[in-house]
């Protein structure tokens, strides 16, 4: 009886502690400041980076936590949504009963905890698409999805806030880095070549697409080969990786039973002044004029339900297509650091990706 009037006030104790946390106000960074760290930061730069995080994250958690406690359609008490906030709030624990960081041994353990931490939330995107396919399976069939635009408004700033939660630990774990590639600075590579990283993209979604049809269109990527901008890689391969894998689906599936040449995908890459675009173009079929608005909505996929198969969701494997999140979360991605994704499909030929990414740098997080 003791240890459940215990468990009850550390509950308490604890939700008000995220509710006092949750109020305040984030503080957004751009590329350009997590650049001025330089690639060998001093101690000094690294103790201060740590301050920063200790509370900057505790305040960012503790907001999504928050969320996740208060959501529509009863999809808060979805058991995958239920472990996704159990993360939050052992995360939020974990930050908050830190000491205050005072000199490097602080620091080392500082980050050693919120690697963990990273480490911990590693699952957090297939467990909410599982959360919410579960949802889509118990609500009735006639209820309209636009009726659902709250839970699409909220996985926006969710999914978008946990990029930006991952961006900074695993800056601030980059950092430490003592042989740091030529022209890194943490994750950010300051000559990021958009040719290689489409090059690596397209390969690793070929891959994916033989491994699931036996076979894969080419791709081929035209643009400047010696062109370079600062940017993230590991953000540029998955938006790539993401786009491309929709464009080998698409037309693998067009010309299984043809006897016609199957069309390359086409990768242009442009340097504008304020923008690379990078335009990638199939020749799959096309999506209905109808379908395009639910293509950035989180509970539509033309694939089949992964669900279906795998119930548990949270298989380490990349499957070719079906919860639906790749192209919203692709956008949030290029939004993250002032860019954007833009689709333009021909219904009964096929569909041209835009990804506009701003090579300025001195955009903000555009915090949820």
């Amino acid at each position: 009886m003791a240890l459940k009037h215990a468990a009850e006030n550390f509950s308490k104790s604890l939700k008000e502690e995220v509710q006092r946390w949750g109020s305040m106000k984030p503080t957004g960074v751009s590329l350009k400041y997590m650049m001025e760290f330089g690639s060998r930061p001093k101690e000094k730069k690294l103790l201060i980076s740590a301050q920063f995080l200790l509370k900057e994250l505790s305040i960012r958690i503790a907001r999504r936590a928050m969320e996740l406690e208060n959501l529509p359609y009863g999809l808060s008490l979805k058991p995958a949504v239920l472990k996704v906030r159990d993360w939050y709030l052992d995360s939020f624990r974990d930050l908050r009963s830190f000491p205050e960081i005072k000199d490097r041994d602080n620091e080392l353990a500082f980050t050693k905890m919120i690697k963990m931490i990273k480490v911990r939330h590693n699952n957090v995107v297939p467990a909410m698409a599982l959360g919410v396919q579960q949802l889509k399976k118990d609500l009735d069939p006639n209820f309209v999805p636009k009726d659902l635009q709250e839970i699409h408004q909220f996985l926006d700033r969710f999914y978008l806030s946990r990029i930006g939660i991952r961006m900074l630990i695993g800056q601030h774990v980059a950092l430490h880095d003592p042989d740091p590639e030529p022209g890194c600075i943490g994750q950010i590579n300051t000559r990021l070549s958009p040719m290689q990283i489409a090059r690596i993209a397209s390969e690793d979604a070929r891959c994916i697409c033989f491994r699931e049809y036996g076979n894969a269109p080419e791709v081929n990527i035209y643009g400047d080969p010696n062109f370079t901008f600062p940017y993230v890689p590991s953000h540029l391969h998955l938006m790539i990786f993401e786009l491309v894998k929709n464009s080998l689906r698409a037309v693998q599936e067009s010309f299984m039973s043809s006897d016609k040449d199957v069309p390359p995908i086409r990768i242009i890459v442009a340097d504008g002044i304020e923008d690379v675009t990078i335009k990638i173009s199939d020749e799959g079929g096309g999506i209905p004029r109808s379908g395009l608005p639910k293509i950035f909505t989180y509970l539509y996929s033309t694939a089949k339900n992964p669900l279906d198969e795998n119930q548990e969701g949270l298989s380490e494997a990349v499957i070719m297509a079906g919860y639906g999140y790749g192209l919203p979360i692709s956008r949030l991605y290029a939004r993250y650091f002032g860019g954007d994704l833009q689709m333009i499909s021909m219904e009964g030929y096929g569909t041209d990706a835009y990804l506009h990414l701003s090579r300025l740098g001195d955009s903000q997080e555009p915090l949820p």
